[in-house]
């Protein structure tokens, strides 16, 4: 549904912190699917770990915030534009299983509620039909 491009419309997120590479579904304001591919060329691998490549927990969870400012940066409209995505919360986050290199994330978010500028979201990250990691997720949406 967007290809890269149009993510860098939507998020100001660069290389090599933009970690959304496709978005697959999208109801603005309501639910996202995006996918990250992982490859062995991403710079964390070289530390983390070597001999044992494990894409970093805190990476897979700004992946999911990415796909959630998307979410909510699209539902704004053009008022977006003017606006920088900021974390509010991270609760009841849980990794379940490695995600190595190789590996395609496609990451489920959903909106659980979006009141007085905060929005709090459901996220989770499969690889395949395993579930990887699941996270809540608040931010607020604050002028640049």
């Amino acid at each position: 549904m967007l290809d890269i491009v149009q993510i860098m419309e939507i998020l100001p997120h660069r290389y090599p912190f933009l970690l959304i590479d496709k978005v697959l579904e999208l109801e603005p304001g309501k639910r996202v699917v995006a996918i990250k591919n992982v490859t062995m060329n991403e710079p964390f691998f070289q530390g983390h770990f070597p001999g044992f490549p494990v894409m970093p927990g805190v990476l897979i969870i700004e992946a999911m915030a990415q796909a959630a400012a998307i979410l909510a940066y699209t539902a704004m409209g053009a008022e977006a534009k003017e606006k920088v995505s900021y974390f509010m919360a991270i609760d009841n986050a849980r990794f379940r299983k490695p995600v190595k290199p190789g590996d395609t994330l496609r990451i489920e978010v959903e909106t659980l509620f979006n009141k007085r500028g905060i929005w709090s979201c459901g996220a989770k990250a499969y690889v395949g039909e395993t579930l990887m990691t699941e996270a809540e997720l608040k931010a607020t949406l604050g002028d640049k």
